[in-house]
């Protein structure tokens, strides 16, 4: 029997470039730059505007800097972070994820050394560090970060977001589980306090493996898997003043240590469903020993957290490539897997072609019990719902789905802390219990092909409205 397209191994990608600069230069016919001058106050908004890659290069408070967003938001942008075309792109993500650790290799410099600052020269509120919303009472961080296993040596990193309080001081809040263990590790050891590093501007590759999250912390870490999915070497470069290394090709890295024993409130979290949830964190506390950069007008990576921007999809990509492995398994030819930006990263839509009746309900629950909290909404579609249009997912929905045998729903299952529907467990906080539905979206084999074919207008898609304008 001939191999589904979703089994078999995806065709060649480009070359990838190692730096952020480089990358932005390869790919600039989908970055908008913006070359007027933009007040710090201004850039969320304007980046949340945008649908591809976006680079600021005239900030008025911050000039010698330039400052980025947007670098994952839609397929396209994903797809050429890998080097490949959108139809290739999830495909090559999960086969390279099940490729073995290529590791990183170490130098003695790189461009992020061009600056050095150390101690209390390192003032981190001398970069270009935004508010993200109106009940922000600290310029928010949302950098990659990477702490490093003390017993294994692997390095974790994870896109903790941090307020940035102090000229050298952050409370950090640290959501991954991998993020805790490391921590608590560090404590069963007898130290108070844990070296991490924040980096600044690198290739998104990095950013989307920066945020696996599934069994491997024994085997891997992160950053050792950057290269696999890179399909390329990658060059660490030890800190100043930190026993851990670090990308040399990054744009900036702040090099601190996290405080382990006590903890800060800080009230109205940014969530990812884009309300003010949990209502308050206690977080620890991270203190700054050095700040090395690029000397040339550093870019800043910011990922902007609301409304709809990379701040949804980012954290899910590798979820989408997982997913997208465990349905292969079940048999399923699968076109893709989607957390998308307007589904509050609670919903999850699957795309996939099924040999016979009972497949859609196996793969409906396979994702709704994935290990994540963001599998509330699960939707089965076929592969002619067009995914990038919200109305032709919600008209599959409409006419393609019995609700009396279509739907499946779970009650009493765990909640997001980002769920307002869901209800908060008692001495519990944040955490919370929601049900879960399923829907069958998909066209049945109890239904006439024909009563599906869709209507359009004469030469549609051949003539356009702003031709005769």
């Amino acid at each position: 029997m001939a191999l589904s397209i979703s089994h078999r191994p995806p065709p060649p990608t480009k070359p990838l470039d190692p730096s952020l600069r480089g990358y932005l230069a390869t790919n600039a016919d989908i970055v908008t730059r913006v070359t007027k001058p933009v007040h710090m106050a201004d850039i969320g908004a304007l980046s949340a505007q945008s649908d591809r890659p976006i680079l600021f290069e005239n900030i008025v408070e911050k000039p010698g800097f330039r400052l980025c967003d947007i670098l994952v938001k839609n397929r396209r942008s994903q797809a050429r972070a890998l080097g490949t075309l959108p139809e290739n792109y999830l495909r090559t993500l999960a086969y390279r994820l099940r490729q073995p650790p290529r590791g990183f290799k170490i130098v003695k410099s790189g461009p992020v050394k061009e600056v050095i600052k150390l101690h209390n020269e390192a003032d981190w509120t001398e970069l270009p560090i935004p508010y993200h919303k109106d009940k922000d009472d600290a310029p928010y961080v949302t950098a990659m970060n990477i702490i490093r296993d003390p017993e294994t040596g692997f390095y974790n990193s994870c896109h903790a977001g941090t307020h940035a309080v102090g000229p050298r001081r952050g409370l950090i809040s640290f959501v991954t589980p991998h993020s805790h263990v490391i921590m608590r590790k560090y404590r069963d050891m007898g130290m108070d306090a844990m070296p991490i590093a924040f980096v600044f501007g690198l290739p998104p590759a990095y950013e989307i493996m920066a945020n696996f999250s599934g069994l491997h912390m024994d085997a891997w870490g992160e950053m050792e898997m950057v290269g696999t999915i890179m399909d390329r070497d990658i060059e660490m470069v030890r800190c100043e003043t930190l026993e851990l290394n670090v990308p040399a090709e990054a744009e900036i890295v702040v090099e601190a240590r996290v405080n382990l024993k006590d903890r800060f409130k800080v009230g109205e979290v940014t969530s990812p469903s884009m309300y003010n949830l949990p209502h308050y964190e206690n977080l620890p506390e991270v203190e700054v020993s050095a700040i090395t950069m690029r000397g040339d007008r550093p870019i800043y990576r910011n990922h902007q957290t609301c409304p709809d921007t990379d701040h949804q999809p980012l954290p899910r990509l590798c979820h989408e490539a997982v997913l997208y492995n465990r349905l292969s398994e079940l048999g399923l030819d699968v076109k893709d897997v989607r957390f998308p930006t307007w589904g509050a990263a609670l919903s999850c839509i699957i795309q996939f072609s099924y040999p016979r009746e009972g497949m859609v309900n196996d793969a409906l629950m396979l994702a709704m019990g994935a290990p994540w909290l963001n599998t509330k909404l699960v939707v089965a579609v076929s592969p002619d719902t067009n995914l990038d249009d919200p109305g032709d997912v919600y008209h599959a929905i409409a006419t393609r789905c019995d609700p009396a045998r279509d739907v499946i729903v779970v009650p009493n299952t765990r909640g997001s802390p980002y769920d307002p529907s869901a209800r908060p467990l008692e001495g519990q906080y944040p955490w919370r219990v929601v049900g879960k539905m399923g829907i069958d979206a998909t066209i049945k084999s109890r239904h006439d092909p024909a009563d599906f074919e869709r209507a359009w207008p004469r030469n549609w898609g051949q003539v356009k409205l702003s031709d005769y304008l």
